[in-house]
């Protein structure tokens, strides 16, 4: 139901988005880009798709440990060091699972 070329961020429940649906879309390019939080399952596995998809940015579940605005900052300074070819703030360990 998006427009074409969307920019999709879930942070609520990872219900709320049809998995296969937006996986499809995000390769075809229909939605440009995704920011997720949460999934239907978590931690994530080990092999899903959406880690190896390059217009993913996958944050640690830090929307439900931290306020809006905490949780923005971080995640814009985690893009800004991204972009400088630094680590972000949050790294995530796919051993680990988030």
């Amino acid at each position: 139901m998006l427009p074409e070329g969307a920019k999709l961020t879930n942070v609520s429940r990872g219900q709320v988005v049809d998995e296969a649906v937006m996986i499809e879309a995000l390769r075809s390019g229909r939605i440009a880009e995704a920011t997720l939080d949460v999934f239907v399952q978590e931690p994530l596995p080990e092999g899903h798709p959406l880690w190896s998809l390059d217009n993913v940015l996958i944050t640690p579940h830090l929307a439900s440990n931290t306020t809006p605005a905490i949780a923005a900052r971080d995640v814009a300074e985690s893009i800004r060091r991204i972009r400088w070819g630094e680590r972000p703030l949050h790294h995530v360990d796919p051993k680990r699972g988030y």
